[in-house]
């Protein structure tokens, strides 16, 4: 299978070890993994914020940009609800962009839903000793209905004791240009967070959105919590077994 990595740009700028971390995963489970650098913004800031002609843009040039992948998988539930659920109704009415869009929303993945059920892999041999505790981003879980594909691999990670966040429903407060127009309340939603990230007694905060993770992993530097931050590609890539 060839696949078509889609980094979203706040990974490709500020964390690109969790690129790195998936293509070598995805490697070493078989897939063909490309790195198209066509690839841009999906466009999901300018949609959100009203501006459809410059999201359809950049859905436009993503739609190029993936043409002839068996799949398209991305770190980021976020940015693959755009993709699934909004090109498909930015571009209706769109011509042959309609159409191109649909295609790619069907085979655009998260990275977890990609390995446990397009690759039907449930386990990976891994292992991270630890404690740790995982954030549901909203995209992810209720935009795309994805609890379980992360659990599914965290669980059978060797020595990594996973405990369920309370409140797991809530939202962590970055939302986008939420945190940059919400300061006061985005900041309050994140530390309400981190304390119950605290109640777990965990280690490590693992997610499949670095927006989040860069939210709360902010808030828990400023406040000098030695909690560390990781996405689930990172947790696999390090402690994957020869």
């Amino acid at each position: 299978m060839r696949v078509g990595l889609y980094i979203t740009c706040l990974s490709d700028v500020f964390f690109p070890e969790v690129g790195i971390s998936m293509v070598r995963v995805l490697r070493r489970l078989g897939v063909d993994v490309d790195f198209p650098e066509a690839q841009t913004c999906c466009g999901q800031p300018a949609y959100n914020s009203g501006y459809r002609e410059e999201a359809k843009k950049a859905a436009r040039q993503m739609i190029r940009a993936f043409d002839g992948y068996e799949a398209v998988v991305t770190p980021s539930g976020s940015c693959a609800a755009m993709v699934r659920h909004d090109y498909p109704k930015l571009l209706t009415g769109d011509g042959e962009w309609e159409t191109r869009a649909r295609e790619l929303a069907d085979k655009c993945c998260e990275f977890s839903e990609f390995i446990v059920k397009h690759l039907g892999k449930q386990r990976i041999e891994a292992r991270l000793e630890g404690t740790a505790t995982y954030h549901h981003s909203c995209h992810m879980y209720r935009g795309l209905g994805l609890a379980d594909p992360p659990l599914t691999l965290l669980s059978r990670v060797e020595g990594l004791t996973v405990k369920e966040l309370p409140h797991r429903d809530d939202c962590c407060g970055f939302g986008g240009t939420f945190a940059v127009k919400m300061a006061d309340i985005s900041t309050a939603m994140a530390d309400e967070k981190i304390a119950h990230v605290e109640d777990t007694g965990a280690e490590f905060l693992i997610g499949s959105d670095m927006s989040c993770l860069m939210h709360l992993g902010g808030r828990l530097r400023r406040k000098g919590k030695p909690v560390e931050i990781l996405h689930v590609a990172q947790v696999l890539d390090r402690g994957m077994i020869s």
